[in-house]
């Protein structure tokens, strides 16, 4: 499952900013890593929270992101809760913490204008 890991690395990889909000505003890459989250391989998980962590952290979700989360926030939140590192990893921890953060606060939008 290394495809996560190059995944993330490009996406992260700031000459590539305009990719990763196009790909972070995808509904249907939305819904992959949230079927991904629920795999029983705990490898798979962690890879794919690498990436869908990026959703969580984007500033500007559209709506459409937005209302998917919010949804399914109850599920999200007990998948990523229970996700464990191999390692005692700061990093991972902190960010599962970030991720559970943003879930949690974010509000539906009704988009009727």
């Amino acid at each position: 499952m290394h495809f996560f890991q190059l995944l993330s690395d490009i996406l992260l990889e700031r000459s590539n900013s305009a990719v990763m909000i196009r790909y972070v505003s995808s509904m249907d890459n939305l819904r992959i890593l949230m079927n991904l989250l629920r795999v029983s391989s705990k490898s798979i998980q962690i890879e794919t929270f690498h990436v869908f962590k990026l959703f969580a952290a984007n500033q500007n979700k559209p709506t459409d992101i937005i209302n998917i989360l919010v949804a399914n926030r109850t599920k999200l939140l007990r998948l990523i809760a229970d996700i464990n590192s191999d390692k005692d990893d700061e990093k991972f921890n902190y960010d599962k913490s970030q991720v559970i953060r943003e879930i949690s606060a974010l509000n539906p939008i009704n988009d009727d204008g």
